[in-house]
């Protein structure tokens, strides 16, 4: 492969990720993860520099093109934490110390139903820049940002209440479980999943439409990268001593196991010809 064909498939790549939803996502998702007890200003900082930035990249890569319901709600959520933040007494900004992130969680929860409900999922606008237009009213196509966009809300209701969990009930914003893991976990699941559906969503249809194409991606290549989480996982129980020292070990094992057994490829059908 030459240098420039490189070059090229690269380019294609970062343009591929530049319009996902996965990037209009990653302001909530910094915030998500980031934000505790000190670290308010760090997390709304960061969240809110990347959601302007992606505005600015957005218009530049795509001259004239029209906003997204995401790139907006990024804005004004995070300027607002912002300018709260700013002015907020002692009292509120410890609040919002220790709850901003479950509330950044419900926030994006809302505008993903909400988006649903107005019958625009906004990963849809993400979609309808890589899809020829006349796919854009197919069903399954719409079908495929429904569910993408479901899979996004729930993964922050999850986040939503496991940062409840730990600061309502455990009393610990910083608990490793419900403060990181579980949080992290339910964005790996749906960054997984806007991966690995809108190829099967292609697929089938190839299919019904008795098309050539590549094969439906089996369930494995979803799980595999959960499976796989497992593992640092058992090694952060380990260190941190968030568990039995049995649990730790098992995770690690089980996640290494898993792998193993997911990635392993298919066998061939025999072929009754011979």
């Amino acid at each position: 492969m030459s240098l420039g064909t490189t070059d090229t498939a690269a380019g294609g790549r970062l343009s591929q990720f530049l319009d996902s939803p996965v990037i209009g996502m990653s302001p909530w998702i910094a915030m998500s993860v980031i934000v505790g007890p000190g670290r308010f200003e760090l997390a709304v900082g960061i969240a809110l520099a990347l959601a302007v930035a992606l505005v600015i990249v957005g218009r530049i890569r795509r001259p004239g093109s029209s906003f997204k319901i995401l790139e907006i709600a990024d804005v004004v959520f995070f300027a607002m934490m912002a300018i709260i933040g700013l002015f907020a007494s002692q009292g509120t900004y410890r609040w919002l110390e220790n709850y901003s992130g479950e509330v950044a969680n419900i926030a994006l929860m809302t505008i993903a139903l909400g988006s649903m409900a107005c019958r625009v999922p906004f990963t849809l606008q993400y979609a309808r820049e890589q899809v020829p237009r006349e796919y854009w009213g197919e069903p399954r196509f719409l079908r495929t940002n429904y569910c993408i966009t479901g899979a996004w809300g729930a993964a922050f209701a999850v986040a939503a209440i496991a940062g409840a969990y730990g600061d309502l009930v455990l009393h610990n914003s910083n608990n490793l479980w419900t403060g990181w893991i579980i949080q992290i976990a339910a964005i790996i699941a749906a960054l997984q999943f806007t991966e690995w559906y809108p190829d099967v969503a292609r697929a089938r249809s190839l299919r019904e439409r008795n098309l050539p194409g590549p094969p439906e991606p089996p369930v494995s290549s979803l799980l595999i990268p959960l499976a796989g989480y497992l593992t640092p996982v058992g090694i952060l129980v380990l260190a941190f001593g968030a568990g039995p020292v049995w649990l730790g070990v098992a995770l690690i094992v089980l996640g290494v196991v898993l792998v193993k057994s997911l990635s392993r490829p298919e066998e061939a059908e025999p072929d009754s010809s011979a």
